[in-house]
């Protein structure tokens, strides 16, 4: 029996920003849905109301591809959200992670359901997890429920460490890599992608490393890895720059994709081009830890080099916020503020590296990333009649400089409207909310954490 085809029509849009290889901006613009893929864009669609199952109205409305978040942890922050000082130091990561390492299950399923709900709440469709959840088994649920796009894997280290990581062989690291890559890679009806997921190159061996590349070339899947510029290989005496080492150890190429990579050299730029490796950047996480964004991070040098780039937000508990639309605004205008040329990384490259370009750095852009036939139906909804829109005569501008989620109507993933005029249609947000309030002050109680406001609460 043929399957039954679902059509979904979203007609008269103001603008639809396609992101195809044209850039193509459609006035009165409408898009048609077939199950999970788009089967035509254009200003007037051949086809009359009754040959769909689904009519959504979107005059006033902007349309996008989903937004997709290249580097974000969701298990374990958004229970403690907000409860570190500024001035916490080196011990910010170790009481991160020491309060991670109390959660159950359970509190990590409804933890990420929080963040998950946030994020396409704000219009980001896709999200790489860089291994941080512990229990994928049961935070499957959360996945599956609210219908995101993700990317996960195990977070692997070999080496001692501070952060409570669990320290395996050579030999456990590959097994449990490759059980898990067998597992959950595919299902989901394909949105859940696994990953082979690395820490840092400070507590993974470089011979791990280069095994768990050839595995990933073996199971034709993406790896990552956390990457700072003072990192330097777990037992490894040659003191050299991360990017290189890792060069000398294989964990480059085209299925590779380092997050973070603050401080990076024209060397190791040179590198990551040459191999074709592609650099997650999490602007919100560096300009809250002080660490000289517009001059640190060569975005624009990287771009100029067709190194592929991406966008992250890292986590609810040292970024702090989660929107994919506001750490575009800040990797384009921290750019422009740090090389004193406003020229840099203008309104239309902020965009691509949201989009089109996240999802090449992901290795997805045959899937998601543009509005063209073929693709996913990963389709976000932006209301234009509010103040922060107005007036509206450039629609990529007032997106990046002026508009953020907040404005975020209505979001489709596989063509499944999971978030309908603001409300999200899979989860009580009420209910989560207060059911993650009451896990963050039972983990706080279980580690004796307390950060004690610096104003008098009365």
């Amino acid at each position: 029996m043929d399957k039954q085809i679902n059509r979904i029509l979203i007609k008269d849009a103001a603008y639809v920003i396609t992101m195809d290889e044209k850039r193509r901006i459609i006035r009165d613009g409408s898009i048609l849905i077939e199950n999970d893929l788009i089967s035509a864009v254009g200003k007037a669609i051949d086809v009359t109301q009754s040959d769909v199952d689904t009519v959504i109205e979107a005059k006033d409305t902007v349309i996008t591809p989903g937004f997709i978040n290249g580097h974000c942890h969701i298990s374990y922050a958004h229970a403690t959200r907000g409860i570190f000082p500024d001035d916490l130091g080196d011990d910010y990561l170790v009481n991160v992670f020491r309060l991670q390492d109390s959660m159950t299950a359970e509190e990590e399923l409804w933890t990420s359901l929080l963040a998950i709900t946030e994020l396409l709440s704000y219009g980001t469709t896709t999200i790489m997890d860089p291994g941080s959840t512990k229990n994928v088994d049961v935070c499957l649920d959360a996945y599956e429920s609210s219908g995101i796009r993700m990317i996960t894997g195990v977070q692997l280290a070999d080496a001692e460490n501070p952060y409570r990581m669990k320290v395996y062989s050579h030999e456990q690291a590959l097994r449990v890599t490759e059980s898990f890559l067998s597992q959950y890679n595919g299902s989901l009806e394909g949105r859940l992608y696994a990953w082979v997921m690395p820490f840092s190159p400070e507590y993974v061996s470089g011979e791990l490393l280069r095994e768990l590349k050839v595995l990933s070339d073996q199971f034709n899947v993406g790896c990552t890895l956390h990457i700072n510029k003072a990192g330097r290989l777990a037992s490894d005496d040659i003191n050299e720059s991360p990017v290189i080492a890792l060069e000398r150890f294989g964990f480059v190429g085209s299925n590779v994709t380092l997050a973070h990579c603050l401080g990076l050299s024209d060397e190791e730029i040179d590198i990551l081009a040459s191999t074709n490796t592609a650099v997650i950047t999490c602007p919100t996480n560096v300009v809250k830890n002080g660490g000289g964004y517009g001059q640190n991070f060569p975005l624009a040098e990287l771009i100029e080099s067709k190194v592929r780039v991406g966008i992250g937000t890292d986590a609810g508990n040292n970024s702090n916020l989660l929107e994919t639309n506001r750490a575009m605004y800040l990797a384009a205008v921290l750019t422009k503020d740090g090389t004193g040329d406003p020229a840099q990384i203008p309104a239309e490259k902020a965009l691509e590296l949201a989009t089109i370009d996240g999802a090449k750095a992901l290795g997805l852009e045959s899937h998601i990333g543009s509005l063209e036939v073929g693709k996913k139906a990963d389709i976000v909804m932006y209301d234009t009649l509010r103040p922060e829109w107005q007036t509206l005569f450039n629609p990529v501008n007032s997106l990046v400089y002026n508009a953020d989620g907040r404005s975020v109507k209505t979001v489709l993933v596989d063509g499944r409207v999971l978030i309908e005029d603001y409300i999200p249609k899979f989860v009580d947000t009420e209910r989560l909310i207060r059911k993650v309030q009451g896990i963050g002050s039972t983990m706080m109680k279980r580690n004796n954490v307390s950060f004690p406001s610096k104003w008098p609460f009365v």
